[in-house]
């Protein structure tokens, strides 16, 4: 499974990345991004979301997310 998710994952924030004026167009624009970023702020919000997506889904599918999460609340439970 956890193989599937970055597959897919990363793939898709390349995606959003590049066809963010697409995505821009059919959403419209945010208004924290756009007070936050200034002016083009939603694009930068789309290109900082799918970089995340894409580094999120690859430290899933190596396992780097299960370790940290288990190694900082770990000791709580």
């Amino acid at each position: 499974m956890r193989y599937l998710v970055g597959l897919i994952g990363f793939p898709l924030g390349i995606i959003f990345i590049v066809y963010r004026d697409k995505v821009k167009r059919f959403t419209g624009s945010i208004g924290f991004a756009e007070s936050y970023f200034g002016q083009g702020g939603t694009y930068t919000f789309y290109v900082l979301l799918g970089l995340a997506i894409s580094v999120g889904s690859l430290l899933w599918m190596f396992g780097t997310i299960q370790s940290i999460i288990g190694s900082v609340l770990g000791p709580l439970f």
